[in-house]
């Protein structure tokens, strides 16, 4: 059989950590960033684990 390739969108949007967690950036911090405020924009900067309903497609797309 051939090998598996990485999905390469997949590859851009998540990070597979040492421990095996998958993390993901969060939506909305693409533009129209005026009207929200510092602590939101803040917010929404941080990586975020992928939810359990997820986690066994995303690991299928990135081949590991």
């Amino acid at each position: 059989m051939p090998k598996v390739k990485t999905h390469k969108g997949a590859a851009k949007r998540f990070k597979v950590t040492g421990s095996g967690r998958i993390l993901r950036m969060k939506a909305n911090k693409g533009h129209i960033l005026t009207k929200k405020n510092a602590e939101r924009k803040r917010r929404l900067s941080k990586m975020q684990e992928v939810s359990a309903s997820d986690r066994k497609n995303v690991r299928r797309l990135l081949a590991r």
